[in-house]
């Protein structure tokens, strides 16, 4: 366990000018009087590791110093090509280029290792978009791909998000600074900053499939070194699902109705409105506020619970409700206490 933890210490010095120990400490999930024991046993066993004082210092390699511990393992090499998603560098323009770096990845392996592309490929497989949805690539993925490996500006023209049709009129003209890319359910996205570029400005997320034409230009921009693509997506995305949901529902639930909501309705949502929930009544039932993205959309989505779950307001969903039960009794022919009738 240590000797790995000393190896990580001594590659992640190689691989950047200087570390604090605070730094090296959230890397390696271990204390900072941890990191010090760390590097004096480095230290003592031949490894030039530096130690700046003061409040900017940290910790370095010095003198060039390159480890050839680098040789990779069975977990670490099938992971490696494990983390490749085909389809997305397909669609970027990088298939080659990734195709290549496997090859050349597996001509660097120890012999007994060299099965490891073909056993995580046997393996697991990532496919993107979603059910009933035919895969369409951007025509302009690729030039976008590029500006964001160069971290050059483009010029955009954008098609407005409330635009039904496309027109002249519909499209605003943007220069971006692409940070990155985002494939997500089968859709890209850009989160690109605009405002002044020379100044870190707002970051935004935008379709890739509604830029009506990119231009990548000459001028580079200089990236935010604190920017994390992932940490920056999964706290817009979660911003972006709760600003959906706007409106309340009150709603009755049997215990299936319960058991049902989370996977009938936003996910969040429903497993937040039964944390909230009271007391079952004397029928076994509950009363919870659910957040939803509009009347309509409850009506669809709370459609798939049926008697499960009884709608308190506001009143026009509890009538519309009542008006598809009545609805539905009559087109089965069913009376109270007698049944559906048979055609």
């Amino acid at each position: 366990m240590r000797a790995a933890r000393l190896i990580k210490l001594v590659l992640l010095l190689q691989s950047r000018l200087s570390m604090t120990a605070a730094e090296l400490a959230r890397e390696l999930e271990v204390s900072e009087r941890t990191v010090a024991r760390d590097v004096l046993a480095l230290s003592e066993a031949g490894v030039p590791v530096y130690a700046d004082r003061g409040r900017a210092g940290g910790y370095r390699l010095i003198g060039g110093y390159r480890t050839r511990l680098t040789g990779l393992g069975r977990a670490e090499a099938e992971a490696l090509f494990l983390s490749g998603v085909p389809s997305a560098l397909r669609e970027m323009g990088l298939a080659d280029a990734a195709s290549a770096a496997r090859l050349k990845v597996s001509a660097a392996l120890l012999p007994e290792l060299r099965d490891a592309a073909d056993g995580a490929a046997q393996r697991f497989h990532l496919d993107a978009p979603g059910w009933y949805q035919e895969p369409d690539t951007p025509e302009l993925l690729p030039a976008i791909a590029e500006a964001v490996w160069d971290d050059r500006l483009i010029r955009v023209r954008y098609l407005r998000k409330d635009a039904r049709f496309r027109t002249a009129d519909d499209e605003v003209e943007r220069e971006l600074a692409p940070y990155g890319l985002v494939l997500k359910g089968g859709v890209w996205y850009l989160a690109a900053r605009v405002g002044d570029l020379a100044e870190p400005g707002d970051l935004r997320v935008y379709r890739v499939d509604r830029f009506a034409s990119v231009s990548v230009l000459e001028e580079r921009f200089i990236r935010d070194p604190a920017f994390a693509l992932p940490e920056f997506w999964e706290e817009r995305a979660a911003a972006f699902a709760r600003s959906l949901l706007r409106t309340e529902v009150v709603l009755r639930l049997s215990p299936e109705g319960a058991r049902r909501l989370p996977y009938a309705t936003d996910r969040t949502a429903g497993h937040e409105a039964l944390a909230t929930a009271g007391d079952p009544d004397e029928q076994g039932r509950v009363t919870v506020t659910l957040l939803v993205e509009t009347l309509d959309v409850a009506y669809a989505q709370l459609l798939a619970l049926g008697p499960e779950a009884e709608v308190l307001a506001p009143p026009e969903l509890r009538e519309r409700f009542a008006g598809a039960a009545e609805r539905s009794a009559a087109l089965y022919g069913w009376t109270p206490g007698g049944g559906a009738t048979p055609r």
